[in-house]
């Protein structure tokens, strides 16, 4: 038995659910929004220009994977903080929603001439988030290109269509969008091309004015008549590799022509008897499932959904589990990580063990790398139950802030986080892809899938996944209603709360150790979309923390 507070709980623990509990009704009063609710299909993206286009492409003839790279497409238009062509993916796909689960990994690789030694040589001991070195291959086009050919419908021709035309004719600023880009002046003040496309006189553009990205839609139309040779092999390399060189980058004209996304095996652990499944390593996905794997161990049900007790017991799974990632996590070609023991019975005994009701656990190692990172999560179900869980990202909002000049690509950071340190499973190497934060999920029951989901916010996923399962298995939240409630973050000594959690509950997290900051930034953002089989009926949700918008019919 394990003991939590006043509550002792079964090691074994476990809801015997059919399916996901009835939801409770929300208060019509107050601001937020009901579930949406569809039968044919549904989509559900961060934006609504990419959830409409998703549903277009639905309706055309196009499949769940069609739709999601359309979708993807314009967001790296739409929320060019956020991700775009010059980024990286990962998806996870079910055929009819059930059977086979397969997954894809789209993060490209550091430049061969990327070896630890020279960076301790020019005295680099971390890689700035804004350095050239901060580049790696983007692998988002090559991987769109590998999906659409082996599980869609349409070519690139067609699906990446409405993302040129939002780039050539231009696209509304959002509340949000303008927000975030006023944060990011200094940054792309840093790179002529970047000012260009981004700044008019040193400033970013208000909500509601227009923006157009003349070059990055001549880039697209050329990835859509001659495919990802385009990209890394034809002229936008060219223009890429060029400007990196400039920076006194590494990257050569091979490290683009030479890189091609894989599938793999898709690892998962058991939640209240569902299957949660995530991308294997270089990701995290072993880190929520990780956090599964212990929470389960607990009756987090009987804690009060926004109590500090039931607060305190997600920080301390999460605490634990982010301090195994930043040892233990790194690109698998390159050094073995053993996901199996990581996840065996032992290993989550032991780790449990370590929880106290009475205080926080005060000997977690520091975690390596950055703290925070931005992303685009959406998923899909088309008529045919083919599901899609999709995230693509640049990481940091605008990336490294480099922007190829002929072809306006933004350029993403996740070499950031590497280390430079020797013998670390996560330190920087030639072809190696570092520790990615971005992780779709889906969740199945009796090899059907039940729900695609994804977090975004860079380390706060694998706790943002974890928030939104329990408020909905084991508080019986809809989906819109475990999306919107209020967050947590805690990595390391880090506690950061929305401002939506109460004082009384800050200050009882107090008392038991913990360091309390407000989050700079609201704690990610949700898209999901849940399968009812028994009525035929898809649920979806999408976060308002952006300009989330779920919608079938």
């Amino acid at each position: 038995m394990s003991t939590f507070g006043s509550l002792t709980f079964s090691r074994d623990y476990r809801v015997p659910l059919d399916e996901l509990t009835p939801y409770r009704d929300r208060d019509f009063e107050l601001p937020g929004r009901s579930v949406s609710l569809g039968t044919h299909c549904m989509a559900a993206t961060s934006h609504p220009l990419a959830t409409w286009t998703a549903l277009k492409m639905l309706a055309d003839g196009g499949n769940a994977i069609d739709a999601a790279i359309a979708a993807v497409a314009v967001l790296g238009v739409v929320e060019p903080t956020q991700t775009g062509i010059g980024g990286d993916c990962f998806a996870l796909y079910m055929r009819g929603g059930e059977g086979a689960v397969h997954a894809i990994n789209g993060s490209g690789w550091a430049p061969k001439a990327a070896n630890a030694g020279w960076f301790r040589e020019h005295r680099i001991t971390a890689i700035d988030p804004v350095s050239v070195h901060s580049v790696t291959v983007p692998g988002a086009v090559a991987a769109w290109e590998r999906l659409a050919a082996d599980h869609g419908r349409f070519g690139l021709d067609r699906l990446l269509a409405p993302a040129i035309d939002a780039a050539e004719n231009g696209y509304a600023v959002t509340e949000r969008l303008a927000r975030d880009w006023r944060r990011q002046t200094e940054r792309l003040g840093l790179d002529k091309a970047a000012t260009e496309v981004f700044l008019k006189n040193g400033a970013a553009p208000s909500a509601g004015s227009m923006h157009r990205r003349p070059a990055l839609a001549r880039a697209m139309r050329a990835i859509a008549v001659e495919g990802s040779a385009a990209f890394y092999r034809g002229w936008i390399a060219q223009d890429i590799v060029s400007c990196l060189k400039k920076l006194g980058g590494l990257h050569s004209a091979e490290d683009f022509a030479e890189f091609a996304p894989e599938y793999v095996q898709p690892i998962r652990a058991s939640y209240r008897g569902y299957d949660l499944w995530e991308c294997p390593p270089n990701g995290q996905g072993a880190i929520p499932l990780l956090m599964a794997r212990v929470l389960e161990r607990f009756d987090i049900s009987a804690l009060p959904l926004e109590s500090s007790e039931r607060l305190h017991l997600l920080a301390e799974v999460a605490r634990i589990a982010y301090g195994i990632r930043d040892a233990v996590i790194g690109d698998p070609r390159t050094g073995p990580v053993d996901v199996k023991r990581l996840l065996g019975d032992q290993n989550i005994a032991a780790l449990a063990a370590r929880i106290s009701p009475r205080s926080r656990i005060a000997n977690l190692s520091a975690p390596f790398g950055p703290a925070h990172r931005d992303t685009v999560f959406l998923s899909v179900v088309d008529r045919d139950r083919n599901t899609v869980a999709f995230i693509n990202s640049i990481f940091d909002d605008f990336g490294s802030g480099i922007v190829a000049p002929e072809s306006g690509i933004v350029l993403h950071n996740r070499g950031s986080g590497f280390v430079i340190e020797p013998g670390h499973p996560n330190c920087i190497g030639p072809r190696k892809r570092p520790l990615h934060t971005i992780i779709p999920a889906l969740l199945t029951r009796n090899d059907r899938a039940v729900m695609a989901f994804g977090v975004t916010g860079g380390h706060f996923q694998p706790i943002g996944q974890m928030q939104l399962l329990s408020n909905l298995i084991d508080h019986g939240l809809s989906l819109q209603q475990a999306i919107d409630q209020p967050r947590i973050f805690a990595r390391g000594e880090a506690f950061e709360v929305e401002h939506t959690i109460g004082a009384q509950t800050i200050e009882a997290l107090t008392r038991l150790g913990h360091r309390i900051t407000p989050a700079e930034n609201p704690l990610g953002t949700a898209q999901a979309i849940r399968i009812d089989w028994q009525s035929g009926v898809l649920h979806g949700g999408a976060d308002a923390r952006r300009d989330g918008v779920a919608m079938g019919w």
